[in-house]
């Protein structure tokens, strides 16, 4: 729904409004909660914030606050260019006394997802990575970022301003360590970065000769003009009917962890963790379904949660139960100081260091350990995995719709990267449960395929032309599940050189689904199955090749993973994990073919002397048959495609039309056919 600015018809108007229908709510009060809105992501229930002024609103009064809400966005001035931004913060820095300072990409809660407010990493420098630090010196400045924004990074950035790094070959603590002048005063906020890395950063400092500075309030904001309000998304119940145990039986279960290990309390700051416990869902943050609050949890189970009280949806109290005393959200860090003689339980590598600073402040026993939700998060009961099932095979549904879509509409060349977005976004709408996209849909033809984590834009998008590879990363969230695919199709005939590396990329993932490993192995132990193929002809790929997925949670998640990097964490049964190796040729193409698995036992080792393990694949959709080159595949790896492919033909063809299914059918025809 558009709401024009016009059609407001002033705070006074609407105060007068709100006080006859019974609103207590003062209309400064109101104001700031609809900026809180304005400053969340909007999602497939944009206008359901209004049930946290009153619920049962007359029409014209809930059309006044979409109305104000419109204001506000209109309010909200325009950036100035980069260089603008990156200068005025050098004088803010300089009035201050500090020669330097680091913006990571990266809010109080350490996640991946970080809302508007937060995003002072894309604002200073117009990087729109999800991972990423720069470091600002008065007459220097460099961006850090992974593998996969090695490309991006370069097309966003200034790089006239900002000297893009690599942060394995060259990280952030060597760069300051040599360029940051002695003496110097390094600025950083601990709100937003981990007590380890802060450890790190320090070293780097005085190896410089300079002195690392906590500052009280983040100078970018005091230069960012148009920075949206702290977010405000409705915080509601996540039923048992999805999550299958019940909050307070989780919270019980970390009291436990706790008892066992000689803790008092545990410290929860990561917005996943948090929402696993309490069974909750908000919408602070784009693509997850997390509010951004903070908990103590205490040995006998009970939680002190600190959360801005306005998120709080009509009777989630009664949901939360007499075992969650509810808290603002203002008032966490004095509380960390009231756990004095207490053993606290934190995770050093994810809470803010200004957590470590509070503890040690207030005289508690700091136990540094992983948050302690992690791993039984991790790994999903029988409900949640019935659920994964579910939504994938919808999900695949709509992904195969759009597949046999794309397959009829691309070889025209009329077809552009955020057409082919929208309608697979449009397909995936269509069916039950679903809440959002799990993350923005990476759709990249030719060249653009070739960046890891490639975001399309206005700027960058291009038709699809005939002979080129079209790679689509996408995914959902659905009540019961959170999807992550990703398809590389051929448009037209491709070269031989593209069905080589696409076979050697299938052959990687069939390694992997295929994996039997004894109880206590990890990811790490299994990563280099899926880069075999590819390191025999010279190749490899500079990303992990799988990550954890959440349960209508984060579509990243940890402990576990499947990387090159050591990861001492076993996989165990109920994870869920992604597999999807790729490879990419730098102004030329990308490919990579992701499937989502679930670590299940392994039933054909059943008189095994070691406890097995095997995946389950959950992700069912059409792997392009015409990519394949046979010679390079071995007979278990035919078997295994076109096993996969019959198996996709029967969850898939009782939710498609018929001219879907005749589509199906030929996709998924054995490859000697």
């Amino acid at each position: 729904m558009v709401v024009e600015v016009s059609a407001y018809g002033g705070d006074e108007a609407l105060a007068q409004q709100l006080k006859a229908a019974g609103v207590s709510i003062g209309i400064d009060a109101v104001r700031a909660l609809v900026a809180g809105v304005a400053g969340a992501p909007q999602g497939k229930q944009p206008d359901v914030w209004i049930e946290l002024i009153a619920p049962d609103l007359p029409a014209s009064l809930r059309d006044q606050l979409l109305a104000l809400k419109a204001v506000i966005v209109a309010e909200v001035p325009e950036d100035p260019p980069l260089p603008d931004r990156v200068g005025a913060l050098r004088e803010e820095l300089d009035s201050r006394g500090l020669d330097g300072f680091i913006v990571p990409r990266t809010d109080a809660h350490q996640g991946e997802y970080v809302p508007p407010r937060d995003d002072r990493l894309r604002w200073l420098t117009g990087f729109s990575g999800s991972a990423g630090l720069a470091v600002i010196l008065a007459d220097r400045a460099a961006i850090f970022v992974d593998g996969r924004y090695t490309l991006q990074v370069r097309t966003q950035v200034d790089t006239n301003l900002l000297e893009p790094k690599h942060l394995i070959d060259t990280p952030a603590t060597k760069w300051i360590a040599e360029a940051l002048p002695k003496g110097g005063k390094l600025g950083y906020d601990s709100w937003l970065h981990a007590e380890n890395a802060v450890v790190a950063l320090r070293k780097a400092v005085e190896k410089a000769g300079g002195s690392l500075v906590a500052v009280d309030d983040n100078p970018v904001d005091a230069v960012w003009a148009g920075q949206p309000a702290a977010p405000i998304s409705p915080i509601v119940p996540h039923s048992l009917e999805f999550a299958g145990k019940s909050a307070a039986d989780k919270r019980e279960q970390i009291g436990a962890i706790l008892r066992t290990d000689g803790c008092d309390a545990a410290v929860i700051t990561a917005p996943d963790s948090v929402a696993w416990l309490l069974n909750v869902r908000g919408g602070d943050v784009p693509r997850a379904p997390m509010p951004l609050s903070f908990v103590i949890v205490h040995k006998s189970g009970a939680v002190d949660w600190f959360v801005d009280p306005r998120k709080l949806s009509p009777g989630l109290g009664a949901h939360l139960g007499n075992g969650v005393s509810v808290e603002n959200v203002d008032a966490f860090p004095d509380a960390l100081e009231q756990l004095e003689g207490q053993t606290v339980r934190v995770d050093s590598s994810s809470a803010a260091a200004l957590v470590f600073d509070r503890l040690q402040a207030g005289g508690a026993r700091i136990s540094t350990a992983g948050d302690p939700c992690a791993l039984p998060k991790a790994c999903k009961n029988a409900v949640e995995i019935a659920g994964a099932r579910n939504a994938h095979q919808r999900d695949g549904a709509a992904l195969t719709r759009f597949l046999a879509w794309f397959e009829e509409t691309a070889p025209s060349g009329a077809l552009t990267e955020i057409e082919a977005a929208d309608k697979l976004a449009a397909f995936r709408n269509e069916g039950e449960l679903i809440r959002d996209l799990s993350f923005d849909t990476i759709s990249g033809s030719g060249p653009n395929g070739a960046i890891v984590h490639y975001k399309v834009s206005s700027k960058t998008d291009r038709h699809m032309k005939r002979g080129e590879l079209y790679l689509v990363d996408s995914g959902a969230q659905y009540l019961d599940g959170t999807t992550d695919v990703t398809r590389t199709i051929a448009v037209g005939t491709p070269t031989a050189e593209m069905k080589d590396r696409f076979t050697r990329v299938l052959k990687g993932h069939i390694a992997i689904a295929t994996a039997r490993f004894p109880e206590g192995t990890s990811g790490s132990q299994l990563d280099t199955l899926a880069r075999h193929a590819l390191w025999q002809a010279g190749l490899d790929f500079d990303h992990g090749t799988g990550h954890g997925v959440g349960s209508y949670l984060s579509v990243h998640e940890g402990p576990h993973r499947i990387s090159k990097a050591p990861n001492s964490v076993a996989l165990r049964e109920g994870m869920i994990v992604s597999n999807e190796p790729g490879y990419y040729k730098t102004d030329d193409y990308g490919i990579r073919i992701e499937n989502l698995v679930t670590v299940v036992p392994c039933q054909a080792l059943a008189g095994a002397e070691r406890k097995m393990f095997e995946f389950e694949t959950l992700t069912f959709a059409p792997i392009d048959r015409e990519l394949v080159d046979l010679s390079l595949m071995d007979g278990t790896e035919i078997t295994w495609l076109d096993d996969y492919h019959r198996e996709v033909l029967a969850k898939l063809s009782d939710g498609l039309d018929d001219d879907t299914r005749r589509w199906l059918e030929a996709a998924t025809r054995p490859l000697a056919a």
